[in-house]
């Protein structure tokens, strides 16, 4: 099935999330969609799927145009959507996940639960899924329930897969896995729009790469091209992908958690008996699969979960103490959202760089502000962060995402600070804007100063860290050297240990190195 988009233009209010985009998808292609958060990618593919109306534009299949008034119709074109946030119920099965919208019946208008047993099976078979129709959703790993959402979208016999962020949640593994997938779908004709802002997959696995810059397309790419060149189309200019650091010079431990554990309301323990020490002038990363107890663990940091345990910074205990009283013991924290936790949004740029000092001089004279002394301090930490804004008295609220970033990191850096935690310091920022946090953070480093950087990005994770802390189910399953093999780091997400991961992954080289061996072999007979 041919699709094409022409012209598509959507308003929200004065926004225009997408203005006038033209996309052709080939029959049998992976087309990736690439562009920054917020770039318009998402709202595209919401309008092709019926979740919005476009203002402008049409949308033609086979040379056919065709109207969208949701999803149903959507999907009676042909056209599915597995959605970066899965839309699955967790107590039913996979067939009756399946099942939902388009139940069989037989006689007497019961459920025919064996044909969507069967269906199931006949799907998973044919595209190597290894999907049971009886498992129950919430106790599959993500990358599996992924395979679920993708059959759902193939029993109602889509032609063109929509797949919006798809390896945002999955392992290393379960990411190759993913892309193993869209091959075969490719394979049996399947089209797939790929929406992404990972360069690494978009390369291996994108027939056509269209980039997207500000609700507008800059222009098409091939996969042939370097990453460097795609990420100068995405932000509009050439930016350096990597971190140039040198190797840490670790001082005295000044930072440990000690048997440090969280439960949530129903008494789970969410973080589970977890320790680590880190030293000054040193960044311990911890990576994991998003809802493995890393949100928690860096609020616990900074008091904003009960917690049992021990975290001590220069002998002196923090556990039991107020937020307030953590910051002012020399925690900076950069939260994991910064709409919620991080800002005041309908406060100024101004007011936002001193809300955890404003009570204290300069910025303060016993009970009154110093105005003068704040906007000063606004006017530094704009030049110094490169912020780009209208001034010190613009709304945070109305900065990009990288912009309010940066507002955070220059409030959060310009402090002395005892360590430094930072929890998805670069999610939903530019890639311009990730190159300049990441030369803040190695700086603070260089400093003096124990950092811990929590991250999903494994390549963040590579780029900054000089030992890497991997958490799962609310454990941390070891602490590495910066230099682990990607395969080793995504088997311990997983909940294999250190030891185990490296065992399991060299094992899997020399299997790849035999397959080689073997192809080569019968080539030259």
């Amino acid at each position: 099935m041919k699709l094409e988009l022409r012209g598509i233009t959507k308003r929200f209010g004065p926004l225009v999330a997408n203005d006038h985009i033209d996309l052709v998808v080939e029959p049998g292609q992976v087309h990736a969609l690439l562009g920054e958060n917020g770039a318009g990618k998402s709202t595209l593919m919401n309008v092709l799927f019926g979740l919005y109306q476009a203002d402008e534009g049409e949308i033609l299949v086979d040379d056919a145009a065709v109207a969208f008034k949701g999803p149903g119709d959507a999907l009676a074109a042909g056209i599915g959507m597995v959605h970066q946030h899965f839309m699955l119920v967790p107590v039913f099965t996979v067939a009756e996940n399946v099942m939902l919208g388009h139940e069989p019946t037989r006689g007497g208008g019961l459920l025919d639960l064996d044909a969507a047993r069967r269906t199931v099976r006949e799907l998973s078979d044919r595209f190597g899924f290894g999907l049971d129709p009886d498992a129950v959703v919430e106790d599959l790993p993500v990358g599996v329930q992924q395979r679920v959402e993708i059959v759902k979208a193939l029993v109602r016999d889509a032609r063109v897969l929509i797949l919006d962020e798809p390896t945002a949640v999955l392992t290393p593994q379960e990411t190759d896995e993913l892309i193993a997938i869209m091959r075969e779908l490719k394979a049996q004709g399947t089209s797939i729009v790929f929406i992404t802002h990972k360069l690494r997959e978009v390369k291996a696995v994108a027939d056509v790469i269209t980039v997207i810059r500000r609700g507008a397309v800059v222009g098409e790419a091939s996969p042939d091209a370097a990453e460097t060149e795609l990420a100068a189309m995405m932000v509009g200019r050439s930016v350096s992908l990597g971190v140039d650091k040198e190797p840490a010079q670790p001082g005295e431990v000044t930072f440990r958690v000690e048997h440090l554990t969280v439960r949530d309301p129903n008494g789970i323990a969410v973080v589970d008996d977890v320790s680590f020490a880190v030293a000054r002038g040193e960044i311990l990363a911890v990576a994991g699969v998003q809802g493995n107890g890393q949100t928690e663990l860096s609020e616990a940091v900074v008091g904003l979960v009960p917690a049992t345990g021990s975290i001590t910074l220069e002998g002196r205990e923090l556990v039991g103490l107020s937020p307030h009283e953590i910051l002012d013991a020399g925690v900076g924290f950069v939260p994991e959202d910064r709409t919620v936790d991080g800002l005041v949004l309908d406060f100024t740029v101004a007011e936002n760089l001193v809300l955890d000092v404003y009570d204290r001089r300069p910025f303060a004279r016993g009970i009154a502000l110093d105005l003068g002394a704040i906007r000063d301090n606004a006017r530094a930490r704009i030049e110094e962060y490169d912020i780009r804004t209208q001034g010190p008295s613009q709304e945070v609220g109305r900065l990009s995402g990288g912009n309010q970033q940066k507002v955070v990191m220059a409030r959060e850096l310009s402090r002395p600070l005892k360590v430094f935690v930072a929890s998805q310091p670069t999610r939903g920022v530019d890639v311009g804007s990730i190159e300049f946090l990441h030369k803040r953070i190695v700086a603070e480093r260089d400093a003096g100063t124990p950092v811990v950087i929590v991250s999903t990005e494994l390549d963040e994770v590579a780029a900054l860290a000089d030992r890497i802390a991997v958490m799962y189910r609310g454990a941390v399953v070891g602490i590495v050297p910066a230099d682990t093999p990607r395969a080793v780091l995504g088997l311990m997400m997983a909940g294999v240990s250190a030891e185990e991961a490296h065992a399991q992954a060299t094992e899997t080289e020399l299997d790849q190195l035999a397959d080689e061996h073997t192809h080569e072999t019968g080539a030259q007979q």
